[in-house]
């Protein structure tokens, strides 16, 4: 079981939601590649909310916390999608960096390639905002014309019942569970919310 974590734009809360289903499958996680916040990366929060996590070390862990792309070419680092081996790990959930479309280089490649190359199903992280249905209706329509395998939606937040009606609809897409507001994530409320995510993905 391979899950890659994507969103329809930045600060959706992907990585508090792979916290979630790493806790619920009793799975492994995997940042492919982390632009900026070195001192507390997305693999760091994760051990920090789920305990005796399994974490595999990012590919590439880039200083500057903008587009793959620009921050590897401030760092003067080349990306390739031929860089992303992989871990040997039969359960395992890869958080992708910003949006699927973020430009992981110059020569066209995609965060969201990272999941065709390693063969990954993927699961849409949205969350409620104006101009939301439209960037989750485009993200779930570039992911079906393109191929992609997906698992099903994920509400982080407000719960908006109008509007998550007509995504489920256009797009055809199962939303999976719903992860409630809070003012503080802690590896409580992670557990406490993995239970309802265990029930809607197994």
């Amino acid at each position: 079981m391979k899950y890659f974590i994507t969103a329809i734009d930045t600060n959706v809360g992907k990585t508090v939601i792979s916290a979630i289903i790493v806790k619920a499958l009793n799975a492994a996680y995997w940042k492919p590649i982390q632009c900026g916040d070195l001192d507390f990366s997305d693999t760091m929060k994760v051990e920090n909310l789920v305990k005796n996590v399994v974490t595999f070390q990012e590919t590439h862990a880039l200083e500057y916390p903008l587009s793959p792309h620009e921050s590897a070419r401030l760092s003067g680092v080349d990306v390739s999608l031929k860089d992303f081996k992989l871990p040997s790990e039969e359960n395992l959930i890869i958080e992708g960096a910003g949006g699927l479309m973020v430009p992981l280089n110059e020569s066209g490649d995609l965060v969201i390639d990272i999941a065709r190359e390693i063969e990954a199903e993927i699961i849409v992280v949205i969350k409620n905002y104006l101009g939301s249905i439209n960037h989750s209706l485009l993200t779930i329509d570039y992911l079906k014309r393109n191929n992609f395998k997906i698992k099903g939606l994920v509400i982080n937040g407000q719960v908006t019942p109008s509007s998550e009606r007509v995504i489920e609809k256009v797009s055809g897409c199962k939303i999976l569970f719903r992860i409630p507001f809070t003012e503080e994530i802690s590896s409580g409320f992670v557990n406490e919310q993995a239970l309802i995510a265990r029930k809607a993905l197994t």
